[in-house]
């Protein structure tokens, strides 16, 4: 299939300016990534293996996958929910609702872990009632969830909410004129239309989550080897001035990195697929 050019710029334009994207994506993103990984086995794969099976850094690896395994979900099922809502309803206060779905996106995430510590600090609003019932929350891992949910809700209903918008309801208009109850038409007629999108939503939520730094850092109190996620475990090994070690830990997050562009690649492969079968 021959590819037209849609603009009038000569090929020596083109060329200049596909060489200044090359490079700038090689300067900004592709160094970045290369520097990672050879400081990481700059000393060989034993100190780069050992600074992963440390008992600090496993920690920080597991708690890391245990806020993303909570979050995730739990915003998985809010996405679906309000992008349903905003979707297929018309009602008072949907405007509103979407700027409240917004506002992660326009609050620090510095800002969101300080309101979290004012609410359930020991010197919050609610703190010394959990105290009396010696309940933890903020230097804990529920805290650490609560600043990963606050912070990755967005994902999922943003990525739905456009695409349902497009796709309209007449699909299931119709399954209700045939019988259907609110769940087939959910599961039969809604999700295999809007999979790819919520997979992509899904996938950018949990790279969201599992490499989040500011909320977490203020919620989580730096406790090592117990509220320390792999982002801060990296911070510390770095102002420790372990190198080796911190960019070893460092690799984990730029691998999950690359994973989620390859996956991006995939979901939009299917989709654009999907949707030239169906014209």
């Amino acid at each position: 299939m021959a590819y037209r050019s849609v603009t009038t710029e000569s090929k020596p334009i083109r060329a200049l300016l596909i060489f200044l994207a090359v490079g700038i994506l090689t300067l900004f993103l592709l160094l970045p990534l290369f520097a990672v990984f050879a400081e990481a086995l700059r000393r060989g794969w034993e100190v780069f293996l050992a600074s992963l099976y440390e008992d600090v850094a496993l920690s920080a690896i597991k708690l890391t996958l245990i806020a993303a395994g909570i979050s995730v979900p739990l915003n998985t099922l809010f996405g679906l929910s309000a992008a349903w809502l905003v979707t297929k309803f018309r009602f008072k206060g949907r405007a509103f609702l979407l700027s409240l779905i917004d506002l992660p996106f326009a609050v620090s995430p510095v800002i969101a872990g300080l309101v979290w510590v004012m609410l359930f600090g020991a010197k919050g609003w609610f703190g010394p009632w959990l105290a009396e019932r010696d309940i933890e929350i903020i230097f804990a891992l529920p805290g650490i969830v609560l600043a990963t949910v606050f912070v990755t809700f967005p994902f999922v209903a943003r990525e739905l909410i456009p695409l349902m918008e497009t796709q309209g309801s007449d699909q299931e208009e119709a399954a209700v004129t045939l019988g259907a109850n609110g769940w087939h038409i959910f599961f039969r007629v809604t999700l295999p239309n809007i999979k790819w999108g919520l997979f992509y939503g899904i996938l950018l939520c949990n790279a969201r989550a599992m490499g989040e730094f500011g909320a977490v850092s203020v919620v989580s109190g730096h406790i090592r080897g117990r509220t320390n996620t792999l982002p801060l475990h990296v911070e510390v090994l770095y102002n420790e001035y372990q190198f080796s070690a911190a960019f070893a830990c460092a690799t984990l997050l730029a691998f999950l990195a690359l994973v989620t562009l390859g996956m991006k690649s995939v979901v939009e492969h299917f989709t654009g697929h999907s949707s030239s079968g169906h014209k």
